[in-house]
């Protein structure tokens, strides 16, 4: 058969021209429009059109920097958003230090300064939303493709073309595999497969395929070798999505480490900047919070005290971020008990040592709320895997598949686990395993609108549940 060689390249440098161009207009307009919307004299028209020229100069210089005009075919959209809207505020620093060094940023309106950046962002931002929906369409409709070629086996092989098949918009087509496992296993249905490399790499030059994907594992070097050897004359892109599923526990992206790319088979699943957000999160989040619900735990601190004897607040030792202790804070809700020392006993239904107000306090979670006191601290976030007893820690380690990864970021007030219905007493093996199921799915999939979902869930779930005792 015939495959249709994508026009992409012939037009790539093409495109990276034009969406300069058009950055740098966008700068001009966004100045302009800014200018109209907000009342300057005319010096100050003057000043702020040499500054709008300084930056449409620096944007043809800096804004590449950022990696906006690489293809971003494939890669994630809001990943190109942020580096447009970063690159776009480097560049307007630097226009600000030239008009600080020339003694002229006491003359430029500040209200015009911020619509001006604001508005360029908008536009930068808007354009290449605009251009990437037009892209998704064009793609949808078969064209502006590029043909890839798939060698491997199995499931993952599989699992690479359907994600291809399943992504129209990136703009990626699946049109040949080499099977490396002929005879093993069926070939993927609908596409002409091969069991020879040479065969396979006479198709990939015949039909000019841009793109062969390795999807292979790890230990299948041999063949990685043999097809980089077949394909060392060609200008194909070779491209190696290794299967680690078995291997990695979160994240399998490529890092650099000290010069050496490296595979996270088992490191923390949060990339620095999510961390950031996260603990911003947080912060915000819980002296709101802690502000917000004052009256209430102040009602709450002394019913517990006229109630019953003891403390106001119960601490416990629990494990945050990469095993490090500290110390919970929880309203008291049983009366005060010795205990013996490396023995735990949960709390049960109809456990005679719950007070009438703890009761109360426990089955509407209230007892949790001093909590947000350690999210302040830092100890914890707001929405992460609940932190167990230390005795817990040690008891199901060894039994429950992937305990300890729970303990690679600060453990939370709430979580998946929870507001899928595994709170309380965990009297048997296999709702530990289930509770821990749910905390690395979370890990795995963490996004920050997944957190927000969780917190609007809790806020609607969370001031009942049946298993909460």
């Amino acid at each position: 058969m015939k495959f249709r060689q994508t026009a992409g390249r012939d037009f790539a440098e093409m495109e990276s021209v034009l969406a300069r161009l058009l950055d740098v207009m966008l700068v001009a307009l966004g100045a302009a429009l800014a200018s109209l919307t907000v009342v300057t004299g005319t010096a100050h028209s003057i000043l702020e059109g040499a500054f709008a020229a300084f930056d449409m100069a620096l944007a043809i210089l800096l804004l590449p920097l950022f990696g906006i005009y690489e293809s971003w075919r494939g890669r994630s959209k809001w990943r190109l958003v942020f580096n447009v809207v970063f690159g776009w505020i480097a560049v307007q620093l630097c226009g600000l230090a030239i008009m600080f060094l020339l003694h002229r940023t006491a003359s430029v309106s500040r209200l015009w300064c911020v619509s001006w950046t604001v508005m360029t962002a908008t536009g930068l931002v808007a354009s290449r939303l605009l251009v990437h929906t037009v892209l998704g369409r064009i793609r949808r409709a078969g064209r502006n493709l590029r043909m890839v070629a798939v060698v491997g086996a199995g499931a993952h092989r599989d699992s690479v073309i359907g994600n291809i098949v399943g992504s129209p918009d990136a703009g990626f087509r699946a049109v040949a595999t080499l099977n490396t496992r002929q005879g093993s296993e069926p070939d993927f249905p609908g596409l002409p497969s091969f069991a020879c490399l040479r065969e396979f790499a006479d198709c990939v030059r015949r039909e000019q395929i841009e793109e062969v994907w390795l999807a292979l594992s790890m230990s299948e070097e041999d063949t990685v070798l043999r097809v980089m050897d077949e394909f060392n004359g060609d200008l194909v892109n070779l491209r190696f999505i290794p299967d680690v599923r078995s291997l990695a526990m979160f994240d399998r992206n490529v890092v650099d480490l000290i010069g050496a790319p490296a595979i996270n088979l088992m490191a923390s699943p949060m990339t620095p900047y999510a961390l950031v957000q996260k603990a911003i999160f947080d912060r915000l989040f819980a002296a709101t919070a802690l502000l917000a619900l004052a009256p209430v735990m102040l009602s709450i601190a002394v019913a517990v005290k006229v109630t019953s004897k003891g403390p106001v607040l119960f601490t416990q030792q629990r494990k945050g971020a990469d095993g490090r202790v500290f110390r919970i804070y929880k309203f008291r809700s049983m009366r005060a008990h010795k205990q013996q020392p490396g023995v735990l006993r949960q709390a049960t239904r109809g456990d005679p040592r719950i007070t009438r107000v703890g009761a109360f306090l426990r089955r509407t979670s209230l007892d949790e709320l001093p909590q947000f006191i350690n999210v302040l601290r830092g100890e914890m976030s707001v929405v992460g895997p609940r932190p167990h007893a230390i005795e817990h820690d040690d008891q199901y380690r060894s039994v429950v598949d992937g305990y300890i990864h729970r303990y690679r970021i600060k453990p939370g007030i709430t979580g998946w686990a929870q507001v899928n219905g595994f709170r309380g007493e965990t009297d048997r093996i296999e709702k530990m395993q289930g509770r821990v199921e749910h905390d690395l799915y979370y890990l795995r999939n963490w996004s920050f609108w997944l957190d927000m979902r969780i917190v609007f869930v809790t806020v609607l779930k969370g001031l009942g549940h049946r298993n909460a005792y």
